[in-house]
């Protein structure tokens, strides 16, 4: 009966993994049922639907672009950004992060500058309203929710592993069974691992129930609401090698 302690390592990792997801699940629906509108689905700016289809990362895309439309920034298919209007303080904030990211020279690689605006305050501000609202998953649920599938994967790799190992270390005629009794810890990681992952699709882990429906009733017909919910994967050609930054060694 050796392969027993296995299967009994193999439960306890499974439970743990199971445990910590069933808690990040939870934890990303409180801000559905703390929603200071009690229900109501509030507007959303451009740059709230952005955060919460994208997080950070999709504000800064969103603020780079409106900035390029505006003519007050060149984002150049070589991946660099250059500020045209030198002489411009920026109109909100994020502009202002912008232009602060970018620096004196008034260039610099559109890789460089995503996250030092996705980290400015202006973004936090954003988070925080949303969060507020209702509309956003905390930074502990989205903490809760990567470590809990980080241990589910776990488990069910060592799962595997220690199953293995059992059914060798066994005689044949009882390897149907220690197969058997291994599959219960399998499943329990399997299911938990699909539970995570829904729980993160159809948008991204930044809504909370209440963001995603908001954000599932936004039209794409508008350029920037489409970039703001889908990503640059909606932009021109030209947009897109700018940001996937195709050839950073040379300036624009």
């Amino acid at each position: 009966m050796i392969w027993v302690p296995l299967l009994l390592v193999a439960c306890v990792v499974a439970g743990v993994g199971c445990a910590r997801v069933c808690r990040a699940t939870l934890a990303a629906a409180l801000p559905d049922a703390g929603d200071p509108r009690g229900g109501a689905d509030p507007e959303l700016t451009l740059h709230e639907a952005a955060y919460l289809a994208g997080g950070p990362l999709r504000v800064t895309d969103l603020t780079l672009v409106s900035m390029h439309r505006g003519r007050r920034l060149l984002l150049a298919h070589t991946g660099w950004a250059t500020v045209v209007d030198a002489g411009g303080a920026g109109r909100d904030e994020l502009e202002r992060a912008v232009l602060g990211a970018i620096g004196p020279e008034g260039q610099c690689p559109i890789p460089s500058v995503r996250p030092v605006v996705a980290a400015d305050a202006s973004v936090r501000c954003i988070e925080e309203r949303l969060v507020g609202r209702g509309l956003a998953v905390p930074a502990a649920g989205r903490r809760e929710v990567a470590e809990g599938l980080r241990t589910v994967k776990a488990g069910f790799l060592l799962g595997l592993v220690l199953g293995t190992a059992a059914a060798l270390l066994v005689p044949a005629a009882e390897r149907a069974l220690v197969i058997a009794a291994f599959t219960l810890p399998l499943l329990a990681s399997g299911l938990c691992l699909l539970i995570g992952l829904v729980e993160r699709y159809p948008y991204t882990r930044w809504a909370s129930p209440a963001g995603q429906r908001l954000l599932s009733g936004l039209s794409a017909a508008d350029p920037l609401t489409a970039l703001a919910t889908r990503g640059p994967a909606v932009l021109e050609p030209e947009l897109r090698a700018a940001f996937r930054g195709q050839d950073t060694r040379h300036r624009p």
